[in-house]
């Protein structure tokens, strides 16, 4: 299977493709995004977005769960079979249902309808900014890794290895990886998670933290020694474990 990586938004015009079959919102928003330095284009079709995703000329996709014909939750399962392109999903306001469908099926987040125009561009700002790489995307840096036991994460190429073995994580999976590990054998509160790797606050009965860690762990798998790399510490949030350093003998 070929992976198509999202297009690097330090080369060109930020492009995001929004599939919805409102006409009106997309001309709202196609307007609205222009003021904010994107190209959006629009498309109603579920069929024909899966076939304008594949070549990976876009940046990000705004995914509307309710369309004609092949639904949202159809389109992002056929999107994820071959991109990790993020994807920014539009639910029903109150339905928590089509949320966490959304993030099981590897959405990178979710906006409620109706939304301000000026939460979405946060939202995308936010995720392009894990993607990429942050402002400072286009200089050049030395390349950064981070171990912990048999996981290492190629912090400038966003690769993750396992013994060796690529891990194929979404943009925000790997943020949340990035801010565990760098902070392995401490405790993350879930909030901070949601900050760093969604770029806001988690809202009342917000699961999508929760959804997200539990990719990353069925991922990567258990330890080298058969513990789990992933701990949860229920109301606060969730460790990255280590493996215990092996006693000295006595003589």
């Amino acid at each position: 299977m070929t992976t198509t990586r999202p297009a690097d938004v330090s080369s060109a015009t930020t492009r995001v493709l929004l599939i919805d079959d409102d006409a009106e919102l997309g001309e709202l928003l196609g307007e609205y995004l222009a003021r904010e330095g994107f190209v959006l284009d629009g498309e109603t079709d579920g069929a024909r977005a899966v076939e304008r995703l594949a070549p990976g000329g876009y940046h990000l996709a705004v995914l509307d769960v309710m369309l004609p014909g092949l639904n949202g939750f159809d389109v992002l399962r056929a999107v994820r079979a071959s991109s990790r392109i993020p994807v920014l999903m539009l639910t029903a306001r109150g339905d928590d249902v089509d949320r966490i469908v959304g993030l099981e099926l590897g959405a990178d987040d979710y906006l409620s309808k109706p939304f301000n125009p000026r939460e979405l561009v946060a939202r995308i700002r936010a995720i392009l900014r894990r993607t990429q790489g942050g402002a400072d995307a286009g200089v050049a840096r030395a390349p950064e890794q981070l171990s912990v036991d048999d996981v290492t994460l190629d912090l400038g190429r966003r690769v993750v290895l396992r013994a060796g073995a690529p891990v194929v994580l979404t943009a925000v999976e790997f943020s949340l990886l990035e801010l565990l590990m760098r902070a392995a054998g401490s405790v993350v509160r879930r909030d901070d998670l949601a900050r760093g790797a969604l770029g806001r606050g988690l809202l009342p009965f917000d699961r999508s933290i929760d959804v997200h860690v539990s990719h990353v762990r069925k991922k990567l798998g258990p330890r080298p020694d058969g513990g789990e790399r992933i701990t949860t510490l229920r109301a606060v949030g969730y460790l990255y474990t280590m493996r215990p350093e092996p006693r000295a003998r006595r003589r």
